[in-house]
């Protein structure tokens, strides 16, 4: 399977937009930046796929989906991050 270029998370509760594009490899599958640089998607042996920031903080994963699939399930996604928590869908982009 084709790892997709790039992909957006939408939040649920206001619509806001999060663009991903495809930045390389971790682990052997494919990684993701969000374009404003601040936070990675991929996949991990301990994690499944799981977004981070910087720091190694892990800030969002996949609600009932295979943790081990090839790439970012396109399904909805839980963030959190200090007292916030919000849900998004993950939209594959158009290739």
């Amino acid at each position: 399977m084709t790892a997709p270029s790039s992909f957006t998370f939408v939040r649920r509760t206001d619509g806001l937009r999060h663009h991903f594009d495809h930045a390389g490899e971790r682990n052997g599958r494919p990684a993701f930046r969000r374009t404003d640089g601040r936070v990675w998607c991929f996949w991990s042996p301990t994690d499944g796929w799981h977004c981070e920031i910087a720091d190694g903080l892990v800030t969002a994963h996949p609600l009932h989906s295979d943790s081990d699939a090839p790439e970012p399930p396109a399904t909805v996604w839980r963030s959190f991050k200090n007292d916030r928590s919000y849900l998004y869908d993950l939209e594959r982009d158009p290739p």
